[in-house]
């Protein structure tokens, strides 16, 4: 499995203005409180192995995340989606990654839908939501996405994410 990292200016992802389907689904910034629901919502996304192999591996790395592991969180720039009361989306941006060889600008460390909400323009949604927020100061925001997941490529692609030129392959 191998990443690529891309960037996008935050006023060009910030321009593809959008609202989930349905009233009701409430977007919101994250917060600490929320890692139970993060974490269940992290583990049911991906395939078993993929991301986490286990609702525990799910919650320390979650948690690890909110502690500044990856970078400075930024609550107000990693947004939930929340339907029902439950957690179906979300995107976990940090000021800066710890990681060599990525772009020196807010990064979003992950993003993700639960299996049974794709495709309704929540992941549009959360990453318009977190390059407004971080527009005020910063004019680029970065990700990391694995080579093969073509529907999340052609998504970021749309927003106006582009190849990082020095862009790490893990």
């Amino acid at each position: 499995m191998s990443n690529r990292t891309l960037i996008a200016d935050v006023e060009t992802v910030a321009s593809a203005a959008t609202a989930p389907d349905s009233i009701s689904f409430t977007v919101r910034s994250s917060a600490t409180s929320d890692l139970e629901q993060l974490a269940s919502l992290y583990a049911r996304a991906y395939p078993t192995g993929d991301a986490v192999a286990s609702y525990d591996e799910a919650v320390a790395d979650i948690a690890a995340s909110l502690e500044g592991a990856y970078g400075v969180y930024l609550h107000a720039a990693s947004p939930v989606i929340v339907h029902r009361g439950e957690l179906v989306a979300a995107v976990m941006t940090v000021n800066r990654t710890p990681w060599e060889g990525d772009p020196s600008c807010p990064f979003i460390i992950e993003a993700f839908t639960a299996p049974e909400h794709r495709r309704a323009g929540l992941a549009t949604t959360l990453l318009v939501t977190a390059a407004t927020a971080v527009s005020a100061h910063d004019r680029s925001i970065a990700l990391r996405v694995d080579d093969t997941n073509t529907d999340a490529i052609r998504l970021y692609e749309k927003l106006g994410f582009r190849e990082w030129p020095d862009a790490p392959t893990t």
